[in-house]
């Protein structure tokens, strides 16, 4: 490893817009790995901003810790990731933002729907729920997640 790939935390905090508090807790994660300088100094591989850059966006999306946990898991530590290792990470996370991009498209398109109405009410709405039918099937928001 060059010592030129490796930068303090400070410059990764400032890179990716993130505190130096975060850094630390997602390094106790293992989504990251810092080298110790003789003075005990953290340093991070230059392409940790990528992988960072990678967790902000995936919360974003609106992934779990855990799923992000899980996707960076298969990267290799110590080394800049290549293009076929975050092509495998796309490969895997495909499925799981396909079904979180229908589920808004379906919430977005149920509330116009249910909004443009105009009535505002489960209990009388004519043209969801008429006489309270759903309320029968049980509970939850069946309209926009089944």
């Amino acid at each position: 490893m060059n010592r030129n790939d490796l930068i303090p935390i400070g410059t990764l905090a400032r890179r990716t817009g993130l505190a130096v508090s975060a850094i630390r807790y997602y390094e106790e994660r293992g989504l990251l790995q810092s080298v110790r300088t003789g003075g005990n100094q953290r340093r991070f591989l230059r392409s940790d901003i990528r992988r960072l850059s990678f967790v902000l966006i995936a919360q974003k999306l609106g992934l779990g810790l855990a799923e992000i946990e899980q996707a960076l898991g298969t990267l290799p530590q110590g080394r800049t990731p290549t293009v076929l290792d975050w092509q495998k990470i796309s490969r895997a996370l495909r499925g799981e933002i396909d079904r979180r991009i229908q589920l808004l498209t379906r919430t977005r398109n149920k509330l116009d729907e249910c909004i443009g109405c105009g009535c505002l009410s489960l209990d009388r709405c004519a043209l969801y729920n008429k006489e309270d039918r759903a309320g029968a099937a049980g509970p939850g928001p069946r309209f926009v997640l089944d």
